[in-house]
């Protein structure tokens, strides 16, 4: 089955990807092969786990693929872990980065190291549900740039949040509005569960620091299309979160340096 027919098996409604049969069930021979970068802190809890899901729900599915784990020296056994299941899969890589920090930083060190034509994120702790990648691949393959699990399109969920961190979530999407542009508005352009074509995103320079790469990607890559699949936002299945003042301070300088860029505000 080509990637069109994987794609056949979804109908897009309003910017978001609606499966009308179960992706579980397609078998496809992919023509272009997807790299999925999954970065670790301190995950040796959920890493082993969530290693072994993402390959249980991508091998039917029949497309070429690799899973590169960019950890950021943890030293707490998530190396160890995903060095013993790459020796035994190739398709999972283990890259290692020293001294450094943030999650968009070992996103973009991990794109980096592959030359795959669709590249996707997701995060370790179990909050971003593997049985979802079916559907995020089926809508590339339908024809748009980008793929989206969503929280905040029609069928998606928070998840167990406080409303303090409810409300300070839809601020922060409500003030990426008037940067994104007219047509291929993300609903939830904070997420971190995502695939793009490169060929989008090629040659431009990001920011490193932070958590919110797809915004910027949102805002400066060569997008023409985006689809929008709902997600149910987990609980973290083991370990702390890495929220803090920093990741709300990089978050600021983004926006600001992305408002400089659009409206030389």
């Amino acid at each position: 089955m080509s990637p069109t027919e994987i794609a056949s098996s979804y109908k897009l409604a309003d910017g978001a990807a609606t499966r009308t049969q179960p992706a579980a069930k397609t078998s496809v021979r992919a023509e272009e092969r997807l790299a999925l970068v999954i970065p670790t802190l301190r995950e040796a809890d959920n890493i082993g786990g969530l290693l072994n899901r993402v390959r249980t729900v991508l091998d039917p599915v029949g497309i070429d693929y690799e899973i590169l784990v960019v950890d950021d020296d943890s030293r707490d056994g998530t190396e160890e872990i995903v060095s013993a299941i790459a020796q035994k899969d190739p398709r999972v890589r283990l890259l290692v980065r020293k001294g450094e920090r943030g999650l968009s930083g070992a996103v973009l060190y991990g794109w980096r190291q592959t030359e795959a034509a669709i590249l996707g994120v997701m995060d370790a702790d179990l909050q971003h549900p593997p049985e979802l990648l079916p559907e995020l691949i089926a809508a590339i393959f339908a024809g748009n740039d980008l793929a989206i699990g969503s929280r905040y399109t029609s069928g998606g969920e928070l998840g167990a949040w406080n409303p303090v961190r409810k409300l300070l979530s839809n601020v922060a999407v409500w003030a990426t509005w008037p940067i994104q542009r007219a047509g291929i508005r993300a609903r939830d352009p904070m997420t971190g569960f995502f695939f793009v074509r490169r060929a989008c995103i090629d040659g431009i320079a990001f920011q490193h620091s932070g958590f919110k790469l797809l915004l910027e990607i949102l805002v400066c890559g060569r997008i023409r299309s985006v689809a929008e699949v709902p997600l149910a936002f987990g609980s973290r299945h083991r370990g702390t979160s890495k929220a803090n003042f920093n990741v709300g301070w990089d978050y600021a300088k983004l926006l600001g340096r992305l408002y400089w860029e659009r409206f030389g505000l």
